[in-house]
């Protein structure tokens, strides 16, 4: 649930916050993190690394605190969501707010919008995998063997396997979280396309060396996205470093393990030095 949020305790109410929790963006993630580190006495990182919202993390680690770290490692990340990845996102919270046991956000104290987080977490899902990854694992299966049904019960293991994923999902997570931490993903934008932009301007100044790695069968955050930060980057003369892998599972190959994958990691780790 994290430190604080939506399922958290309004100290000044007595109850939980709900919808009155303010919207979180990935700079105030960002910002709690360095003052975590300010409080353990830590000034400087050997390197900063992440995926998917956590690469959102590392690029606003870099623009909002440039000479803190020798390295910056995002993987399977952009610097702003496309349409298409708002638009995902959009459905995802419509299915929860669509459901009756919502409320508005109110729900702590009664029945959970279980069936609208579900929905939400297949949504997202799907997002993650690849046509070729779905091919693989699943094809045209059945669950039952034998012929269809002709009717609207769970017939095929791709269905199956979204449904057990949206169970899984509700068990550990909060819905009013997900509406915000996909807030905070959609509203990210480092605005790099932008020469006079404080982040471009940011990157300018920092001696820390980057890699970006993207795979090829990622559609949420498709190669193209990690060339546009590369390209600039590079405008910037910074010290960067990047690379494709080749893998069929979409954007969850970031989290899998690939020994083309722990090469780099560990060549580009191995390469900095400490503070």
């Amino acid at each position: 649930m994290g430190s604080c949020g939506p399922s958290s305790i309004n100290p000044a109410t007595g109850r939980y916050w709900g919808l009155d929790f303010p919207i979180v963006t990935i700079a105030d993630m960002v910002r709690a993190q360095r003052e975590l580190l300010r409080h353990l006495g830590i000034e400087c990182l050997l390197a900063v690394v992440g995926g998917s919202l956590g690469g959102m993390q590392v690029l606003q680690w870099a623009a909002s605190y440039p000479n803190m770290m020798k390295g910056v490692l995002a993987l399977a990340t952009t610097s702003r969501h496309s349409p298409q990845a708002i638009a995902f996102n959009e459905v995802a919270r419509q299915s929860i707010m669509s459901d009756p046991n919502w409320r508005n956000g109110d729900y702590y104290d009664g029945v959970r919008p279980d069936l609208g987080l579900a929905v939400a977490r297949m949504i997202g899902h799907i997002t993650y995998l690849s046509d070729e990854s779905m091919h693989l694992k699943f094809g045209r299966e059945l669950r039952h063997g034998g012929g269809f049904a002709f009717s609207f019960e769970t017939e095929f293991q791709v269905e199956s396997y979204l449904h057990h994923q949206g169970k899984k999902f509700v068990e550990r997570f909060d819905a009013n979280a997900f509406l915000y931490i996909t807030k905070a993903a959609d509203y990210f934008d480092l605005d790099l396309g932008n020469a006079d932009s404080p982040t471009r301007k940011a990157l300018a100044v920092t001696n820390a060396r980057f890699l970006l790695v993207s795979f090829t069968s990622d559609w949420l955050y498709p190669t193209y996205q990690s060339r546009q930060m590369v390209n600039v980057l590079k405008e910037l003369d910074r010290d960067v470093s990047f690379c494709e892998i080749t893998a069929a599972w979409g954007h969850d190959a970031f989290l899998l393990p690939d020994p083309r994958l722990e090469t780099v990691i560990r060549g580009f780790l191995g390469g900095l030095h400490g503070c």
